[in-house]
């Protein structure tokens, strides 16, 4: 079964590359590149960068399998109409988060770091890279308690079907079989 939220990964994979490109800069602003001679650019391949998976990153295509995987689960759960107040807070909550409307300015950013030191540009990229992680924290830590307050409205039965769901999207503790977290029993 896929995860409910598999757009948390998408945005831990975004973090992942964010920290990543940080750190290349760095090593980028640490070095002088030898000039490289002119050569034909390699061929494309086909599909893009992302090839098959490059919807997984479409708001839209993101969005309708998120509202797909919450009306499955809430129809496993069969919620009755007094817990309707605490499904919709929990499913309010596991909305991905909104982007930025403004987003840095490449240019401006590069700019900025050109007139910075090394020792300068390393300490702004940690401390970039410390808010960005401050603000991924508390994202997870809303989602999280969101999650056990609508898991305390819930019934034994209830329960043990929600318990029964990958944890992905969930206060964003594991992908259903991944880094060390056991999944669902394959169904076969």
């Amino acid at each position: 079964m896929t995860s409910m939220f598999k757009p948390l990964k998408s945005v831990n994979t975004l973090i992942l590359a964010g920290i990543m490109a940080t750190a290349g800069l760095a090593a980028t602003a640490q070095t002088v590149a030898p000039p490289v001679a002119a050569t034909p650019a390699a061929p494309a391949k086909a599909g893009g960068h992302h090839g098959k998976h490059a919807d997984r990153h479409d708001p839209a295509k993101m969005q309708a399998r998120i509202a797909k995987h919450q009306a499955d689960l809430k129809a496993k759960l069969a919620l009755t109409p007094a817990q309707e107040g605490a499904w919709s807070a929990y499913t309010a909550s596991m909305q991905p988060p909104a982007h930025p409307a403004a987003r840095p300015d490449r240019a401006a950013m590069k700019a900025e770091f050109d007139k910075l030191t090394t020792p300068q540009r390393i300490d702004k990229m940690r401390e970039m890279r410390a808010q960005h992680m401050t603000e991924m924290n508390a994202a997870m830590d809303k989602r999280g308690e969101a999650t056990k307050t609508f898991y305390a409205a819930l019934n034994a039965d209830q329960k043990k079907t929600f318990d029964s769901q990958p944890m992905m999207g969930r206060g964003g503790m594991g992908h259903g079989g991944r880094h060390g977290h056991p999944g669902p029993a394959p169904k076969g």
